[in-house]
């Protein structure tokens, strides 16, 4: 993937929290902080231009009340009662929520030089995500813990749209991640 997210397969409500995100990424960029970064389902979504798809974003940042402020600002709530969801905000044009998971991605496994900028559809400003790799291994680590049957074959589908994916950092990762049970192999064959 370029450095744009441009393709119109995406969900136009995607679409729009990309670009909510985005703003919040450079809204924490302006005040001299890291950008949060972008994973999980939502980042799966990005990847495989919402073949797999998402109701929330995954958001890994070290700074999470300042991140919170941005949200709030843009008009994000945290919703409250009766089956809400708790952790995270949601903005009320959108049915997508916006948690903060972790502090950093896959437990600090990803090296910084990793991770990707996007800029999304029709917006000036970018933000972090998980390279496809890392995404790849990830799905394949829940995959590995027996919870979650569906992510092999979201990480075969992300490798085919990603044929140019770097196998041997996938290779690598997806051993850790799955403690050594899988590799590149059991995702292709």
């Amino acid at each position: 993937m370029s450095g744009r997210a441009q393709d119109q397969h995406y969900r136009p409500e995607f679409v729009a929290a990309l670009q909510l995100f985005a703003r919040v990424s450079e809204a924490m960029h302006a005040r001299g902080l890291q950008r949060p970064i972008l994973v999980g389902g939502a980042a799966a979504e990005l990847w495989s231009n919402s073949a797999v798809t998402t109701g929330d974003f995954d958001v890994c940042t070290t700074r999470q009340p300042e991140l919170e402020e941005e949200l709030q600002k843009l008009g994000f709530i945290r919703p409250s009662g009766a089956g809400a969801m708790l952790k995270g905000w949601v903005h009320p044009q959108l049915r997508l929520g916006f948690e903060v998971v972790a502090e950093v991605p896959m437990d600090g496994s990803i090296a910084p030089d990793r991770l990707r900028l996007v800029r999304p559809i029709g917006e000036t400003g970018l933000f972090r995500v998980i390279c496809v790799e890392d995404l790849i291994a990830d799905r394949m680590g829940q995959y590995a813990s027996g919870t979650a049957p569906d992510r092999r074959e979201q990480a075969r589908l992300l490798l085919s749209l990603h044929p140019d994916a770097d196998l041997a950092y996938l290779e690598r990762r997806t051993r850790e991640e799955s403690m050594g049970d899988y590799g590149v192999s059991d995702i292709t064959d």
